[in-house]
């Protein structure tokens, strides 16, 4: 038996046993885990900083810190999640009583990618325990020393037919992905979601899909250009602009275009200083395949700022780039390094038909002070969520779902939303036995009126 089979085997063995649906015992795991990151924290802030450079504050802030506050939310809330919800049962069906529970579905794949390898791998197991669940986890194979720091941890932390990792890259997915699993939560781009969406589609398992795609930032000339350059660029260059919900694109009101690039160029040199590459708070491109291909996109525009780079770093110093066809790689496919293209419009509407054509972005964000306009947005454009004068800063809320819509990505989790993902609702009726109702029951002659009454 292959390893993996045998794995999942022995999960299904100690699932089957009805251990993880202690709330109790669910609780403990989850302190455990806290504990034990607790424990570890030099080692993997170590290891994200050999991985991209990240700085032990940016380290802490967007990777141990979100998953700290998704632990301490689910332990918050885990009992009033896990409790019976009565709901309204019908005429027809009187006496009864109807409530639903959240049951853990089994033995869950999570595969995580190589921009937020720490805390894209463990918020979703977070809730996957959280709900019940066994898991396996399978890290991205880029992010080496953060994927090999999980596994040390997982493994000191948990027995295998609790919690498992498996490495390795493109082969270990396939033949991960050729098991049945309860279901899959995938992380990375919308290429490999598919295969993972065919692949899950053989054995009928339900999926999550946490993709990416180019996500726009409008500016109007109304707003406060300086704080929106600030916000831009802080959310542009975190991890060195490898985030899936990073602004990807600006397009700005026409009139607020030379003021927005001189506050853009104000706010990079005060957060990085006048030679970005030699800042310690610039993070650096993941490999040499993704600094090739980064480099590549120059070619795209006209450089406007910055464009600095270090090769034996794999850096890129913030850049703005202008002059931009709408058809260039630059403006179709995801950039995922901290390369700005800036193009201009006349009118709102302009913008808004501009994204409205395109996929359905991850992440949208808008700085305006114009309440019809942020109105529209809000409720007419459709992508997976936003901010309204800021950029990122959605992800900061633990009570706030996350999740794509069509081409970035399908179902969401976070806090409760990753609890719901991870559980299947079952639906009761409790029927009682001192009163019939029988009506429902053959011959229906006359009965039609009656009917129609006990469903309105």
């Amino acid at each position: 038996m292959h390893e993996v089979e045998l794995c999942i085997s022995e999960m299904r063995a100690f699932f089957a046993t009805g251990t993880t649906g202690q709330v109790a015992w669910r609780k403990e795991q989850l302190r455990t885990l806290r504990k034990g990151l607790e424990a570890n924290e030099k080692q993997l802030l170590a290891a994200l900083y050999e991985d991209l450079g990240k700085s032990d504050f940016e380290g802490w802030a967007t990777e141990l810190g979100v998953v700290y506050a998704e632990i301490d939310n689910h332990l918050k809330h885990l009992d009033r999640w896990t409790a019976k919800k009565r709901v309204r049962s019908s005429l027809l069906s009187f006496p009864s009583k109807s409530y639903t529970i959240a049951q853990p579905l089994g033995v869950v794949l999570v595969m995580s990618p190589w921009n937020y390898p720490l805390q894209l791998t463990l918020a979703p197991m977070i809730s996957a325990m959280a709900a019940g669940n066994c898991v396996i986890v399978k890290p991205s194979r880029y992010s080496t020393h953060t994927s090999a720091a999980i596994e040390e941890l997982l493994l000191k932390l948990f027995p295998s037919h609790y919690i498992a990792t498996f490495q390795g890259g493109s082969e270990m997915n396939q033949q991960l992905l050729s098991y049945r699993f309860d279901h899959i939560f995938f992380t990375g781009s919308p290429s490999v979601g598919k295969v993972v969406m065919q692949s899950a589609a053989q054995t009928l398992t339900p999926i999550t899909l946490e993709l990416g795609g180019k996500s726009p930032v409008i500016v109007e000339a109304d707003c406060n250009l300086a704080l929106a350059a600030r916000r831009i660029i802080w959310g542009k260059c975190l991890n060195a602009g490898q985030t899936c919900v990073a602004p990807d694109y600006l397009l700005v009101e026409k009139t607020a275009f030379d003021p927005l690039v001189e506050e853009l160029k104000r706010a990079i040199s005060k957060m990085y200083g006048s030679d970005p590459l030699h800042s310690p708070d610039l993070p650096h491109i993941i490999n040499q395949k993704h600094f090739n291909r980064l480099l590549s996109l120059f070619e795209d525009g006209n450089l406007l700022y910055g464009g600095q780079i270090e090769p034996k770093t794999l850096q890129i110093a913030p850049t703005i780039i202008t002059d931009v066809k709408p058809d260039s790689a630059l403006m179709t496919d995801e950039i995922f390094g901290p390369i700005l293209p800036v193009l201009t419009y006349d009118t709102f509407d302009q913008a808004f038909s501009f994204v409205a054509q395109r996929e359905h972005p991850l992440a949208l964000y808008l700085f305006s002070n114009n309440k019809d306009h942020q109105n529209r947005v809000v409720t007419s454009l459709i992508y997976g969520g936003g901010c309204i004068n800021d950029t990122v800063m959605q992800l900061s809320n633990p009570h706030l779902p996350f999740g794509g819509v069509s081409n970035s990505g399908m179902g969401s989790y976070h806090a409760h939303k990753g609890f719901e993902t991870f559980s299947h609702t079952k639906s009761i009726l409790e029927s009682r036995t001192w009163l019939e109702m029988k009506v429902r029951y053959a011959p229906f002659r006359g009965k039609l009126r009656l009917i129609k009454r006990l469903f309105s």
